[in-house]
């Protein structure tokens, strides 16, 4: 019925071609050989971590444990490639500087589209965008302004990379971002870069890698100075990527230690809805959905479930789509965890609703969509119209 593998079939897939049985598999991972079993099977999610664990002991990528990029209804190979030559030629723009009033609505149209999680309408844009400003920033030699532009696009273009499965595109991305954050001392313009380059080792589920360079980033920013509230932003969004990669290494203190420092900062925000700089979010809001998603990658689920329930009836105000998608996901996680099939099924249709493109396409929605399949909900006409739009059935 289903047209895409599931993660836990390729891992049965690849764990067979090398001529590995379970339990041996169960024993490099990490695991028990009954929870390997039951991944196999579809009746437990593939986590992030056990991704990750799974593609250090078959060589291979998490990409290619979650099977991407998935063949999706929303992929665009056309313009994907569009993308690809537009970074590739990176010193060498085929556009002409644009009057600097349309660069500036272009700039704010891609910004938005981002938070509103809408990849397509945005990957349609960022080529010729991208070809523009770094057009603009070379005519204006090393204008700090001109090339944090170039820098904040090409988080859009990663944002876009990453959620369509593209790691290798995603990792060329972020070394473009490097270039464009390099080209002036633009002390936030490469935090920010170092955001997205933790999130590369992220995906690839090398967390001891990632929050290396959350914790380098972290000490360079701080040593820069500043203050004010793009300081903040700054600062804080870098802990909660270090309360993410700390959370997936099963590395309580580290993860305690980043939220710590994010409360903080948030506290220094106000009350007022989170920030949105240089496509990085925070505040108080944003930082209680890293705090809920920390409990499940740390075995937590019923703290994250009671963090949970109000969230879904009062949203933290303020925030972009993409993050209430992403709040959504991972209370169905929760849910699922604790063996609540309805409430997992109620909050991916609210992901559906908030940000269908990210939800369509985010590894984890997936994997929840695959359990509840598995477990006798397929009779449902809603879970059903979640997994056509997902590619997951026909």
């Amino acid at each position: 019925m289903e047209n895409a593998p599931a993660a836990g079939e390729n891992i049965a897939v690849l764990r067979k071609s090398r001529g590995l049985g379970q339990a041996k598999l169960a024993r490099a991972m990490g695991i028990s050989l009954s929870y390997l079993s039951k991944i196999e099977l579809g009746q437990r999610p593939v986590t992030p971590p056990i991704a990750a664990s799974a593609a250090k002991a078959l060589r291979v990528t998490t990409a290619r444990i979650y099977g991407q990029p998935f063949a999706t209804p929303i992929e665009e190979d056309a313009h994907l490639n569009e993308l690809r030559l537009a970074v590739r030629r990176h010193t060498l723009p085929s556009e002409d500087t644009p009057p600097l009033d349309q660069l500036a609505e272009d700039l704010r149209t891609a910004a938005q589209l981002r938070a509103d999680t809408k990849y397509l309408e945005l990957l349609r844009i960022l080529p010729r965008v991208l070809g523009q400003a770094t057009a603009t920033a070379m005519d204006a030699g090393g204008d700090a302004v001109a090339w944090g532009q170039v820098a904040d696009l090409y988080g859009c273009a990663y944002a876009v990379a990453h959620r369509l499965g593209q790691p290798d595109l995603a990792d060329m991305i972020v070394s473009r971002q490097a270039w464009a954050a390099q080209q002036t001392w633009n002390p936030t313009a490469e935090a920010a870069t170092a955001w997205n380059l933790a999130g590369t080792f992220q995906s690839a589920g090398q967390y001891d890698e990632g929050l290396a360079i959350v914790e380098r980033a972290i000490s360079q920013y701080e040593a820069a100075g500043g203050n004010g509230p793009e300081h903040v932003v700054t600062l804080g969004s870098l802990h909660l990527r270090g309360v993410v990669l700390a959370s997936r290494n099963r590395d309580e203190h580290a993860t305690d230690d980043h939220l710590r420092h994010a409360k903080r900062l948030a506290g220094k925000l106000g009350e007022r809805s989170d920030f949105l700089r240089h496509n990085l979010t925070f505040g108080a809001g944003n930082t209680a959905l890293y705090e809920l998603a920390a409990h499940i990658e740390l075995d937590r689920p019923d703290r994250a479930v009671q963090m949970s329930e109000p969230l879904m009836e009062h949203p933290p105000a303020g925030l972009a789509a993409s993050r209430l998608g992403r709040l959504c996901i991972d209370g169905a996680r929760a849910a699922l965890a604790v063996h609540d099939l309805g409430g997992a099924e109620r909050w991916l249709n609210r992901g559906f609703e908030i940000a269908p493109q990210m939800t369509e396409v985010h590894p984890m929605s997936r994997e929840v969509l695959r359990v509840l399949f598995v477990m006798h909900q397929r009779s449902r006409p809603d879970l059903l119209a979640m997994a056509k739009r997902s590619g997951l059935t026909s």
